[in-house]
């Protein structure tokens, strides 16, 4: 809100076009959770927002009692907080468990895993 022009009384054009879309991801995060949910599901929710940011979210996401959250992501850093990861390949189930459980027994997800970590070193 401190960046928008208006703060909270800033208008928000049609479709959401006057703002970006890691705004508008938080945005659609922010109306959900006012609805007091007791499930939320993220559909690759945070794909438009930098990695600091979605650890914020996640860090807020995660003080809320109560909330079951499905996450459905690519950034392995978005999920590697839950209680239980589902790997998909090609559709298919190909691993469940914790992040470290994952890391060890998964040669897919430890793939994922090292490929975005090489990623996030080089590309700051």
């Amino acid at each position: 809100l401190d960046r928008l022009p208006e703060g909270l009384d800033t208008r928000l054009d049609q479709g959401g076009t006057n703002v970006s879309g890691g705004q508008k991801q938080r945005l659609c995060i922010a109306r959900a959770l006012l609805k007091k949910p007791r499930i939320l599901i993220f559909d690759d929710s945070t794909s438009a927002v930098d990695t600091h940011t979605d650890a914020k979210i996640r860090k807020g996401l995660a003080s809320m009692e109560g909330l079951t959250q499905i996450i459905i992501a690519q950034r392995v850093q978005s999920v590697e907080h839950c209680d239980q990861i589902i790997v998909l390949d090609d559709g298919q189930i190909v691993a469940r468990g914790r992040h470290d459980e994952l890391l060890s027994g998964s040669a897919v997800y430890r793939e994922i895993y090292e490929t975005q970590k090489k990623g996030g070193r080089n590309h700051g």
